[in-house]
Order: C-alpha cells, then sequence, then structure tokens
C-alpha cells in the first residue's frame, strides 16, 4: 500500500434540518507532510469529538478502491483526495483483508487498525445528497480508522508497511462493518466483533446498541 494523498480538514459551517453547525469533513490535499499524533492528526479540524478523533480515531484511512466505485455512481462529482474525510488516501487499501489490531508502520508513525467509518449525515451533506449515508453503509469501501502507537510525519509516497504480517487478528474491518447493514444476523461474527481486544469500544457499544434496537423493531423476525 501506498500514501497518495495526505488531507487536512477545514472548519465548515453547513445547516442541517434548519440548525446551523460546523464540520471538519471538508478535508483537502496538503503539499508539506502531516503530523500524525495519538490524539489525532495536528492541525486537522475535528468539530465532534464524540464521534470523531481521540485515541482510536486519531487517523482516518480511504482507498483507491473506493473512489473508483464512488466515481460510478457519481461521475458529475469530482473526486479529490479528502472527499470521504480521510487523512490518508491510500492506493492498495482493501478493508476485506485489512484486519482489526493490525500494525503498520508508515512514515514516522506506527498505526494500528481499529474499527471501520460507520457514516453520519455529515457525508450526505458533503455530497449535497442524503442518501448518501444508506449508499455508503450498503457499500463495500468503508475505509479505516487508526490508533497511532507512535507518532510521527506522514507524506505523499510513504509505503504502508505491514509489521508481523502473520498474526492478521480475526475479523476484518469489511466483516465489523457488515454487522450494521441488517439483514441475517452472524451470531458467530457478532461474538467475534465484541471479543475482538483491538476493536474500539465505541463501535462495540454501537453493536450492542443496533443489536438492541433491532430487538425492539416490529420487523425483526
Amino acid at each position: 500500500m501506498k500514501i497518495v494523498a495526505v488531507n487536512i480538514g477545514v472548519r465548515t459551517p453547513i445547516v442541517y434540518n434548519g440548525k446551523k453547525e460546523e464540520t471538519g469533513i471538508y478535508k483537502y490535499s496538503s503539499i508539506a507532510p502531516i503530523f500524525v499524533a495519538k490524539s489525532g492528526v495536528k492541525d486537522d479540524h475535528v468539530v465532534d469529538r464524540r464521534y470523531h478523533g481521540g485515541i482510536d480515531k486519531a487517523c482516518y484511512a480511504y482507498g483507491l478502491g473506493g473512489y473508483a466505485f464512488w466515481e460510478k455512481q457519481y461521475p458529475e462529482k469530482e473526486m479529490l483526495p479528502g472527499m470521504f474525510g480521510e487523512n490518508l488516501t491510500i492506493e492498495g487499501l482493501d478493508e476485506t483483508n485489512l484486519f482489526i489490531g493490525q500494525l503498520f508502520k508508515v512514515g514516522g508513525a506506527l498505526i494500528q487498525v481499529s474499527q471501520p467509518r460507520i457514516p453520519c449525515y455529515k457525508l450526505g451533506i458533503r455530497f449535497n445528497d442524503m442518501s448518501m449515508v444508506k449508499q455508503f453503509q450498503m457499500a463495500d469501501f468503508p475505509g479505516a480508522y487508526f490508533r497511532v502507537l507512535e507518532e510521527g510525519f506522514v507524506n505523499v509516497g510513504d509505503e504502508v508497511v505491514l509489521l508481523d504480517p502473520k498474526d492478521i487478528g480475526n475479523i476484518t474491518v469489511a466483516q465489523v462493518f457488515s454487522l450494521f447493514r441488517g439483514g441475517t444476523l452472524n451470531g458467530h461474527l457478532i461474538e467475534n466483533a465484541l471479543q475482538e481486544p483491538f476493536l474500539s469500544e465505541s463501535i462495540k457499544t454501537n453493536i450492542l446498541g443496533f443489536l438492541e434496537a433491532r430487538k425492539k423493531s416490529p420487523n425483526h423476525s
């Protein structure tokens, strides 16, 4: 895998349901290296830290495979790096082969896969199409969040090097993401996710909340 763009968020005003807010999802490529720190990317504007940033979601990455898919869905849009709110745009990122807990060396940083990205309404605002949130949830390209174990600079052209490739973990980013799609529940997959020590606690809480909501749904069988 290889870094093709490093991106920084700009604090941007938006209106949602008649209410003025701000968001950091509008990210743009930086010509200089970015500093990836344990609490987040330096100078990257993260507005709502309840759901973004922090130790388990310090850095978000998205792959060129996802860009190729969405360019076909939105041919009228110019898909520049950072369109999905990612800090790192990566060539070769494959969520089906990216395991929770895997360690990667990239530039001067050591990062660890912590969870997939779960979309919120701000992605719909970014695309000027609120149906994008559901589309993203049903597609196979969630991207991945990383925690930062060793801080350092990351730049375009840096290789993303997997460390200890034999220790690949028990569950992939794609498998965790699939739990939020509905349909037939996979009890074994749910158990693996909840027992995975390197999966972020916040997404484990989200999984439990999703399951509870399913039980209460009148359409649940």
